[in-house]
């Protein structure tokens, strides 16, 4: 019996090893990969442009009729969750 459990034991011992063995391989490729893609394929970043301002009351872009709505839908929510 002492027998069996040792093979067993060191059949374990070799799997967890080639699994650990495995996944440390397996990082430093994905690093090599990223650093590989990188260097070829640069990412490119956008142009930040400004934009002079259109307005100071509508400089969002949202109409003022859809923000009255939207504070009226709010105002309403409120109370009901109060009472």
């Amino acid at each position: 019996m002492s027998g069996l459990f040792e093979d067993g034991l060191g059949l374990m011992v070799l799997g967890m090893g080639f699994v650990f063995l495995f996944l440390v391989v397996l990082i430093f490729a994905t690093g090599y990969m990223s650093r590989l893609l990188n260097h070829f394929f640069p990412e490119v970043l956008p142009e930040i442009v400004a934009r002079p301002a259109a307005g100071a009351s509508n400089s969002s872009g949202v109409d003022a009729q859809l923000t009255a709505v939207i504070a009226a839908a709010v105002h309403q929510h409120r109370n009901n969750k109060n009472s």
